[in-house]
Order: C-alpha cells, then structure tokens, then sequence
C-alpha cells in the first residue's frame, strides 16, 4: 500500500519525462541545499528532462496532461524533494492554465505571448508567475501591485520588485503581474535574460525549501514587447485549479517521502536492549500506520478533485480543489511530524532526511488558499449558499 506515489497511471511519455525529472531532482537537490539556491547544473537537468513539455496541449507541441495527469506527476517529484519538485510545478501550472483557460474562455492571452511560452516549454525553458511583492505580500486577498507597466512607443517599460519568485536563477521567463495606468492589472512575459533584470539572493537561511532558489527579482525599466502583455481580463478558475494542484500534489509528495524514509529506517534500526527491529514495536506500527491512513486518503481526495475539473473544468469544481490542497498540505505537515517523532533523536539529524522533510512540509501551509478559506468554499457549496470572505 505504501509504495508508489500514485494510483494514476501515466501514458508511457508523459511516465518517461516524469521519471527523467525525478532523476535529475534526487541527482541535484542535496547539492541546491548545499547551496541554497538552484544550481546551473540542476537547472540544465530540469530543463533535459523534457518535463516542460508536460502541460503543454499537444497541438502546440506538448503532451497534454490532464489536471489529474499533472497531479500525479507532481507527487513523484515532490516526493523526490519539494523545492526542485516546485520549481517544475510552477512551470506546469502557468503553461497548464494558461492553455486552459484560452480554450474554456477565449482567447484572452495575445498570440505571441502564448506562442512564446509554448516554444519555451518545446525548447525546455523554465517559466513561472510572479505576483507577490513586499507591500503587497500574497495577491490571493486583492490589491494592486507596486510592480508598474508603462507604455512606450510599440511596448512596455516594466519597473518592480517580486519576491518568492521560485526557481528564480533557474528561469527564462516570468509572467509578472503589473499595475498599468488607469490602476488596471495586466500580465507581462518578461524574459530574465534583459537588461534591467536582477535576482537578490533573499532567500538564504530560509527555514523550508532552500534549495528553491525562491529570491526577488528586482525589474528596472525593463522593455517588453507590446504583444507580450494580456490586458485585463476576468478571471478563469482554471487558474486557481492548476496552481492548487500543483501545491497539494508537490507537498503531499513530501508526506509520502516522511512515510517511506520512516518504513526503511524502521526496518533497519536495531537497538541492543530490543534485538530486534523497531518495525517489530506496536507503537511504531500504529504510527506508520496512522500517517499511510491520512496520506492515502489525501492523495484519494485530491485524484478525485483534479478527475471532477477534468470530466467538467468550471467553477462547480473549485471548491473542492480547495478542500483537497488543504488537506494535503496539512497531511503532510502531520505525516512528517508524527514521522520525526516515531524515529526520535536520529531524525535531528543529516542521517535521515526527515528533518528537512518536516521543514518543508510546513511551507506548504504558506501558499493560498488559506484552510479556512479552502473549507468554507466547500462548506458553502454543500449548504447552498454563497460562501463569505
């Protein structure tokens, strides 16, 4: 029951990229620890994967994983480690939703902008979605950016500072949200490569994911083409559905890795006065227990989740979205808690992996939406009334 991320199976090459990216992960994250940041290795490892081609539909050159395809895919590499496994995970949600929500909706992207994120996911170039800033903090409650775009002659002046900018070294282009004049947000396609683009190293000494590369990226009147930003648009919930996806799937992934870590440390501790393994405890059973019952049951939840917005990708969906990335973010949190405990004073240390597992379980519980959020958007739907903010 404890083996193998997920019950979904994936068409052959879509398991062949995702196999790849977990290879290069597990080759490079003790290194991006090291250095707490994405190292250029690991970020041309990422890119050979062929990983960026995952969410891409396959009339634009991709494989065209479903939501619940990406789900289980992003178990494998978080389990693999969190904070390469999101760096992958931005990537497949910008591109997943961005697609999506063109075909639900219409078009609301301009021609270029997608084509240009479609040949950088072909070519193998990373991408991810900046919007926090250190006014701002989270987008998710509303507010205009400090990030500003400016028309000049046929494009854009884009001046700005991101912060939690995943996999910032790492990247060849952000989907940067700005405020334009008229207080109107729009969404430009910054290639990381301009002139005027810098990365701050902030995210040093951080408690979880340090091998994330997560820093600010500083903008200082940097140009972007015209038809590389959106105008203002109504929201689609694909968005939303993606990006949930991508946090609960990683995360939970991280929950699994606590179990498997625990299960062959278990197998393998003898201590003198038992002469015999701590697997043979009743209360180590009962405990890798208790975390295989709440992990399963969150990977269940969330695989029904992403099936429901595959068969019917509208807002009826999203709550349940919600519900699923609150509970695996919490599973997790409980599954490498109750892990660290069972294996006791050995889990402090670099021997086992669990204490950078429980450190990065709990950044999971950062991202939007907030529990009580995510609870009451399905509480309310099951009541039948309008959910309050």
């Amino acid at each position: 029951m404890t083996r193998g991320p997920s019950p979904t199976r994936l068409p052959p090459e879509m398991q062949a990229v995702t196999d790849r990216a977990t290879r290069a992960i597990r080759a490079h994250a003790d290194a991006c620890e090291a250095a707490q940041d994405v190292t250029p290795e690991a970020a041309a490892a990422l890119r050979a994967s062929g990983y960026t081609r995952l969410t891409l539909p396959r009339e634009a050159g991709g494989l065209g994983a479903s939501l619940e395809q990406f789900a289980a895919a992003q178990l494998a590499l978080g389990e693999a480690d969190a904070g390469l496994g999101l760096v992958l995970a931005m990537h497949g949600h910008v591109v997943g939703s961005a697609f999506q929500s063109q075909h639900l909706q219409g078009r609301t992207l301009p021609e270029p902008l997608l084509s240009a994120l479609a040949r950088a996911s072909v070519e193998g170039r990373l991408v991810n979605s900046l919007a926090s800033e250190p006014e701002l903090g989270s987008p998710s409650r509303g507010g205009l950016p400090r990030t500003t775009a400016v028309p000049e002659g046929d494009g854009w002046r884009v001046s700005g500072r991101k912060t939690w900018s995943t996999g910032a070294r790492a990247l060849s282009f952000a989907l940067v949200t700005a405020a334009a004049p008229e207080e109107e947000v729009v969404r430009v396609l910054v290639p990381l490569d301009a002139p005027g683009v810098t990365v701050e190293p902030t995210w040093t000494g951080a408690l979880a994911l340090r091998g994330s590369g997560s820093h600010d990226v500083i903008f200082q009147e940097v140009a972007v083409p015209g038809d590389h930003v959106a105008p203002p648009a109504p929201g689609h919930p694909a968005s939303s559905a993606w990006f949930w996806t991508a946090i609960a799937a990683t995360y939970l992934g991280v929950g699994f890795a606590a179990l498997h870590a625990l299960a062959a440390y278990a197998r393998e501790r003898v201590p003198t006065a038992l002469g015999a393994p701590i697997a043979t405890l009743p209360r180590v059973q009962e405990n890798v227990g208790r975390i295989a019952t709440e992990l399963h049951a969150a990977r269940a939840l969330l695989l029904e989740a992403t099936r429901t917005w595959d068969a019917a990708p509208n807002a009826d969906a999203v709550p349940g979205l919600a519900a699923a990335k609150a509970y695996a973010t919490n599973a997790a949190v409980s599954a490498t808690d109750l892990a660290v405990r069972t294996a006791g004073g050995a889990a402090l240390t670099p021997a086992l992996p669990l204490e950078r597992l429980l450190r990065d379980a709990r950044a999971g519980l950062t991202h939007p939406p907030a529990d009580e959020v995510s609870y009451a958007s399905l509480g309310a739907q099951v009541l039948g009334v309008e959910a309050r903010r």
